[in-house]
Formats: structure tokens, sequence, C-alpha cells
């Protein structure tokens, strides 16, 4: 079958499977009620643990931190919300091997700094648990391999908790993907742009985006992700923008990454905030910075597509993750709410408010849980990437995001540094699926489930 055969037809599948009662009937739940252990109890870690007490489904028996403070506010969550006092492994930074070999639980949700995320990942899978872990999954691409084999093997899975991909205009949008309103997609733009020095320098006592501290002396994020910028040169944190515009173009539901290149731009904002906020003279004017302040990845994908990548979290600006999503008929803009359809937008070659596409094309997850999703971090959207976590374990079935594009949306951090290393060189991006993307169907985002 033709490829573009294949995905017109696995699109329209993919449409009905949600209008359909026969996806709920045919995984029906298996688990009434879950066993959920979290290792990582910092700020992102108290977050999905507060959106777990909201569910009667979910017990929370036992977590995992090293940090007695951050453990302390994690209880303290549970306790307003009720919930028993849980066990804590908190022996060294090895003891959630021993939670994970000693517990009986159905899964883990791991929000821990990211170079722990793969090995923590692999341990729970092999100790029979399923995996939600915050992004990104691996830091090397033996590392995603590793997390790809790992599932194979045990058959448990790894689903990567890429929120964005359910941000509501972001699901609108693939909707309009979807129905074709686009034509054939050619071009997709996404990123992660993002003023962090207020996050990367803190030391817990400065009122925020004032600290100049990180490593011992950091508070939260500070203590380890700063040290990122310090050693490594590339796209650090890819997958905001890759997420969903993978689902839009069905990379690994045929359709494929197949190679990229990445380039930086000097490193000049993290030293910058460093002499405006401590001094001239303060101790950390005098690091090297190898993270450049801008850096830009290209992606060619099987069927042809492009897609562009920013990464951009040290200098001043406003959050923006870039959005573009470009076809033959037209494309739609996130920073400017603007929109243009050949044929349907009511001016030849002039932007139009995206407003009423949106609310057209509102995804039926958010029309059917808007209300449950209220109040819950990033503007709902963690709602409903942790219900597709529950969702999938109760059921036991695959999640919409998995190991597969856990590896490959992760894979591209290590893949950019080794460009940018080899000036801007062409550098091939792994098949994590064997081959399985070509006959696999789409799935994220298609259902009641999911």
């Amino acid at each position: 079958m033709k490829r573009r055969k294949f995905l017109s037809i696995s699109t329209l599948i993919g449409v009905s499977s949600y209008l359909s009662p026969s996806f709920l009937l045919s995984n029906p739940i298996k688990r009434s009620k879950l066993k959920l252990g979290f290792i990582g109890t910092g700020l992102r870690g108290q977050g999905m643990m507060r959106l777990a007490t909201y569910r009667n489904d979910v017990d929370i028996p036992v977590i995992c931190d090293i940090d007695d403070g951050m453990i302390s506010k994690a209880l303290k969550v549970l306790k307003n919300a009720g919930r028993p006092i849980p066990k804590v492994y908190k022996n060294g930074n090895e003891d959630f091997r021993n939670m994970l070999y000693n517990e009986d639980l159905d899964g883990v949700f791991i929000a821990t700094p990211w170079e722990w995320h793969h090995p923590m990942s692999v341990a729970a899978m092999k100790a029979g648990k399923h995996v939600g872990t915050e992004v990104p999954a691996a830091l090397t691409v033996a590392d995603c391999w590793d997390l790809v084999n790992t599932s194979e093997k045990t058959g448990k899975f790894c689903m990567i908790m890429e929120n964005v991909c359910y941000r509501r205009d972001v699901l609108a949008v693939l909707n309009m993907v979807r129905s074709g309103l686009f034509g054939e997609l050619l071009h997709c733009q996404g990123g992660y742009q993002h003023d962090l020095r207020g996050v990367k320098f803190n030391n817990g006592l400065q009122p925020y985006g004032r600290g100049v501290e990180f490593g011992d002396k950091g508070y939260s994020e500070s203590k380890w992700r700063t040290n990122h910028s310090v050693n490594r040169n590339g796209d650090l944190y890819p997958t905001h923008g890759l997420g969903p515009v993978s689902t839009m173009l069905n990379i690994n539901h045929g359709n494929r990454m197949v190679y990229l290149t990445s380039t930086a731009t000097q490193s000049r904002g993290l030293h910058n905030y460093i002499v405006q906020h401590g001094g001239p003279n303060h101790p950390n004017t005098s690091i090297d910075f190898k993270l450049g302040d801008i850096v830009t990845t290209v992606i060619k994908c099987a069927n042809g597509q492009t897609i562009m990548l920013s990464h951009d979290t040290n200098s001043p600006r406003p959050y923006s993750l870039n959005f573009r999503i470009q076809g033959t008929k037209g494309l739609w803009m996130k920073d400017s709410n603007s929109i243009y359809i050949e044929g349907i937008s009511p001016n030849d070659h002039r932007w139009e408010s995206d407003e009423k596409y949106l609310e057209k094309y509102d995804h039926p997850l958010w029309k059917r849980f808007e209300n449950e999703a209220k109040g819950s971090g990033h503007g709902g959207m963690d709602y409903f990437v942790f219900r597709a976590f529950i969702e999938s374990m109760k059921r036991d079935i695959d999640p919409p995001l998995d190991v597969y594009d856990a590896a490959s949306w992760s894979v591209i951090s290590p893949l950019s540094e080794k460009s940018i290393r080899k000036n801007s060189t062409s550098i091939k991006i792994p098949d994590f699926t064997r081959g399985k993307w070509k006959i696999s169907e789409p799935k994220f985002a298609i259902n009641d489930i999911y």
C-alpha cells in the first residue's frame, strides 16, 4: 500500500475509533484500583501527586526522594487530601531500587532530575511496574535504546508524560490536521522558548528571579538543571515542541524522523544575568557556559516534511512554544493566534484570527472533561496526560505516548549536541520502532481513554 493512502486510511480509522464505542468495549477496565508510587517529590512531583489524590481509583502507598524538605511538603499534600501517610524511601540516591523491588505497585511516576529518568524507568519496568516519566526520558542514544529494549522485553510500558500534547489549542489544531483543513502537511515548527534564568539561579532565599546560585547552593531545579547549561550545548528540552507536532505528522505511525542538523549561537545570557544580579565580581561570573543561548534544529521526515525546533531558555523573552503548522492549503501560527486557509479565509494573503477555528475544532476530550481539568496544572494539560497514564494501566493497554515516542523525542537532545560538535553536520535519527512505524496506526487522542 502506498504511504499516502496508508496515512489517509489511518487517519480515518483514528477519527472513527473515537466516535465508536467499540474501542472502549474491546479494552475494558481490568484494574478498578491502582497502587501508584512516586519517585521524586519536588515541585513537579507534588503537583502530579495532588492530581492523583483527586482520583478514587488511585492509592499512593509509597514515595521516594532524598530531600527531606520536599518529602515533608509531599506528605502535607497527602495529609490535606485526607490520604494515608505513605511509606517513605529516602536512604540515598539508589534507594528507589529498594522501593521498586520491595513494594507491590502497578506503576510509578518519575519526576526527578533528567539524568535519573532512564535508570529509574528501566529499573521500574524490570521490577514489573509500568512507568510514567517526566521529560526527557533519556539523555543518550544508548539509554533511549535501553528504554525500548526493556519495555519490549518486560511487557511494561514507559509513557513519556508530555503534557503539551494535550494543550487545548494543540488538540484543536490536531483535529484540523486530521480533518484535512491544512491539506497535506509540509512543515511544522515548535520549541521551548522560556526565560528560565530565575529558575536556573535561585538559592531559595532571594526573591524569584534574583538569585545567582545553583548546584549545592541552589534550590529546587537550580540544584541540577543549571549544570546542563554549563556542560552541554544542544537542544536540551525538545519534547514540548516536538511532541505535539509529532502527533500531527504521525511520527512512529506511518512516518518517522530520518535525520537532523543543529546549530547554536554564542552563550551570553547566563553570564549577563549573573553580572546583573550578583555583580561583576561574583565567583559565578567565571563559569564558561557551553549552552548557546538559541539552538535551532531542523529535522527531515520520511514522508518529506520538515520540522524546526527552537531552544531558548537563557534570554529575556516572553514564553512561547513557537508553534507553526503549515500544509498545502494553509497554515496556523500560535504566537500571533492567526490562521490562513486558502479558499476559506475571507481575504487573500491576509491572516485571520484562529478563535473561531479553535472553537469549531475543539477536541472531544476537552469538551467532555473540561470541568474535571479545571484547576489542574498548566491550564488543564496535566489532568489529561495523567488521566491517559492511569487509564492505560487500568485497561492494561499501550499508552498514547509510548516508549517509541519517549525514545525518538528524547534522542533529539544528544543528536543535536553531536551535530553542533561536528559543525552542524547531518546526523541520522535511529528507528526505534525497527520498521513498525510503516504499519502502526495513529492512536493519540482518538478515543475516550486517551
